[in-house]
């Protein structure tokens, strides 16, 4: 302060026949030429800001967006605290578009169904590593599909099936497409569009379950575990629907990540979700999330998927996946 005043008397001596306000307006100048040469003594140019590293996480379209985000986010979040690493959601709307945009959408890796993951892994070259996979509350890792009709539907085996609508999900996916296939393949169904009355895709397990109970839909193809999962909250599932077929079991939906993606945030990933369990906040998160744990998971898991391709002639490298 001693030096503003000095500053001050000399400026106002060099000016004695401004008038009051003229004075008042140097003062003024000068204070604000301090304060501003002050500030700048303080500010660090070559200061580097911190970028926080995120990882961007693809779901695919199992249920509608909005239970997607609800069941999957608290899982989220328990990760990115665990790791210290921020854990971004992105849902895609078609399954096919994991394999269309996981590149082009930069993400890391991507919670993915057992058809998903080898169909993406077979056009990434390899580039995936899939970590873990959830136990479900009824103990199993696994899933399998299910053909559906209405109890009324009069529909009980291939035969009935002529001339009706069917509801596949997406052509990227075990339950809702490749199940039902080999079932027509093992009926002597050559050719299911000439066969139907009208094929389509629902774009969701949920929607193609929906769409029989409320008869938009004749026969409909989707995965157990979301056909349980709306079956605990309404009712007409059980009482007005009716199974005819299920397939073998595939892996639970795993997360998988970049093969090039740093191994030690790999690493760490890995053990959180293998250990959760074990924590009191990650069991809660689990029971949200429906599941007791997570389990190890490898390639060798998704052999019965492969199988099925096999099975039914399909060339994964050279496989039409986008719906029609």
């Amino acid at each position: 302060m001693k030096t503003v005043s000095k500053r001050l008397k000399r400026s106002l001596v060099r000016f004695p026949v401004l008038g009051v306000m003229s004075r008042l307006f140097v003062v003024v100048c000068i204070l604000v030429s301090f304060v501003t040469g002050c500030s700048k003594t303080v500010t660090n140019p070559h200061k580097e800001v911190r970028q926080e590293k995120v990882l961007l996480i693809g779901l695919i379209p199992e249920a509608n967006i909005f239970r997607q985000m609800e069941r999957y986010e608290p899982l989220v979040d328990y990760l990115s605290k665990r790791l210290a690493v921020k854990i971004e959601l992105k849902v895609l709307p078609q399954y096919g578009d994991i394999v269309d945009n996981f590149i082009s959408l930069g993400l890391d890796g991507a919670f993915l169904g057992s058809f998903t993951y080898v169909l993406l892994n077979s056009h990434l070259h390899a580039g995936l590593e899939v970590l873990a996979r959830p136990v479900n509350l009824d103990g199993e890792s696994t899933y399998h599909g299910l053909l559906l009709v209405r109890k009324d539907s009069g529909i009980r085996t291939a035969k009935d099936m002529r001339g009706k609508t069917f509801a596949f999900v997406d052509r990227a996916t075990t339950a809702g497409y490749l199940f039902p296939l080999e079932y027509f393949k093992k009926h002597g169904i050559k050719d299911y569009r000439a066969y139907f009355k009208e094929t389509y895709f629902a774009g969701t397990h949920e929607d193609a379950i929906l769409d029989v109970l409320d008869k938009k839909a004749d026969i409909g193809a989707a995965k157990n575990t979301v056909y349980e999962r709306l079956a605990k909250t309404d009712v007409r599932i059980i009482d007005e629907l009716i199974i005819l077929d299920t397939s073998p079991d595939v892996p639970e939906n795993g997360l998988a990540l970049r093969k090039d993606l740093d191994d030690s945030i790999k690493k760490r990933l890995r053990a959180v979700l293998l250990t959760m369990h074990n924590d009191p906040l990650g069991r809660s998160v689990l029971t949200k999330f429906g599941a007791q744990k997570f389990i190890s998971t490898t390639d060798k898991d998704y052999e019965p998927v492969l199988k099925y391709a096999r099975e039914i002639g399909l060339d994964l490298a050279t496989y039409d996946y986008r719906n029609d």
